[in-house]
């Protein structure tokens, strides 16, 4: 679906905004990821718009 260098952006992003999220709430990360998926399946692929 992405490249290699976007998927890693993504994650990247993913993991700066739940830093502060414990790992067993997992509704939050889900709906974290899935924010920041539905913006670069749009197109919108830079960190600061994805944060």
């Amino acid at each position: 679906m992405f490249d290699p260098a976007t998927t890693a952006l993504l994650r990247a992003v993913f993991d700066e905004v739940c830093e502060d999220v414990s790992r067993h709430e997992t509704a939050a990360r889900t709906h974290v990821a899935s924010r920041i998926l539905e913006a670069a399946t749009g197109g919108d692929t830079s960190p600061e718009r994805l944060k």
